[in-house]
């Protein structure tokens, strides 16, 4: 890993998104709450959070960082077959949380693929991406 001692503590802050796409009966299905598994969303977004803190064990050298607050959300979006996750990750550190909000946002999707796999096996995950990052040496940055 990389050495990060000699780094100030900051405030750390990482937004990372994506989305899942499907057809419109699968979508009705996770709106209307009448998916087999259950409430798709309601998992998809302890899943979510349940994966940022374990990145350390799932992406190799990877920093184990102590999470002061993550925050999954999913928008439906019906014109476009569409649901959208938006996770924030938060700590104090030395290293940022990108990563933790990046593998929220990717495990939250893949959850909700998993739900409704037996329904839709063609579901299309896409757009996995950073869209802020605040603190640290680098400061701010925002996805164009």
């Amino acid at each position: 890993m990389v050495d990060v001692g000699a780094k100030n503590e900051t405030a750390r802050v990482a937004r990372a998104g994506g989305s899942i796409y499907m057809q419109p009966e699968t979508l009705a299905l996770i709106r209307d709450g009448s998916a087999k598994k259950g409430d798709v969303l309601g998992i998809a977004r302890i899943a979510a959070i349940q994966a940022s803190k374990r990145t350390g064990d799932l992406i190799p050298l990877c920093h184990p960082i102590a999470l002061t607050r993550v925050a999954a959300e999913f928008t439906i979006d019906d014109a476009a077959n569409a649901v959208h996750c938006e996770v924030t990750a938060e700590c104090f550190g030395r290293t940022g949380v990108e990563m933790e909000a990046l593998t929220a946002a990717s495990v939250g999707l893949l959850t909700i693929y998993d739900m409704c796999k037996a329904v839709d096996r063609g579901m299309r995950i896409d757009h996995i991406r950073l869209l802020e990052k605040r603190g640290g040496k680098s400061g701010h940055w925002l996805a164009d």
